[in-house]
């Protein structure tokens, strides 16, 4: 089985470190670097800063954990979808904007490839992982908005990322599709 993350920024890169143990192939994709302030909630060491976020996350895991994984640095679109994800058996969408998480569920519906979205509010409230068969994208209250700076919700990027990867093992393991909506408490 080969699993393509859809961008690993915060939930992408933090959830495919926690899928590092599955048995399956891991592969991602995404255009932007490490920049400093990416360190206070993503994935990422100091040494990655410069990088691009595809390729930093790759040699990490190959040289933390001794994983090998496809990287692919490039932002996704309807032209090259095809291209990079063509093999894939699941595609999971950690995308942060409109016109990606259409890209990516209108290709996994295209190629009747199983998909799995997740994306959590900019101000940490509330969190989403859910199958492509019931996912309906929405626009960013804010387009461009910043949801994961400063660290100051790392902690519920963390539960968002960790249901993810549960979700996903649970796929790998049983096949199961289980959307799981994740809140905070009232205050």
């Amino acid at each position: 089985m080969k699993i393509f993350f859809c961008g690993v920024g915060a939930l992408g890169s933090t959830a495919v470190t926690m899928c590092r143990t599955l048995p399956a192939r891991l592969a991602f994709a995404d255009f932007d670097r490490v920049e400093t302030k990416n360190l206070l909630s993503q994935a990422y060491t100091r040494q990655a800063v410069g990088r691009n976020k595809a390729e930093a996350l790759r040699l990490q895991l190959r040289t933390f954990y001794g994983v090998s994984a496809d990287a692919y640095p490039v932002r996704l679109g309807p032209d090259n979808i095809g291209t990079v994800a063509a093999d894939a058996d699941l595609l999971v969408d950690c995308l942060d904007n409109l016109a990606g998480r259409q890209t990516v569920r209108s290709f996994a519906q295209a190629r009747g490839i199983a998909s799995v979205h997740a994306g959590l509010s900019g101000d940490a409230t509330f969190g989403l992982v859910r199958w492509g068969e019931r996912f309906v994208p929405d626009a960013e209250d804010e387009a461009g908005q910043a949801t994961c700076e400063a660290g100051e919700h790392l902690p519920f990027i963390g539960l968002v990322a960790a249901t993810l990867a549960t979700v996903v093992a649970d796929h790998v393991r049983t096949g199961a599709r289980r959307d799981v909506v994740v809140t905070t408490p009232a205050a």
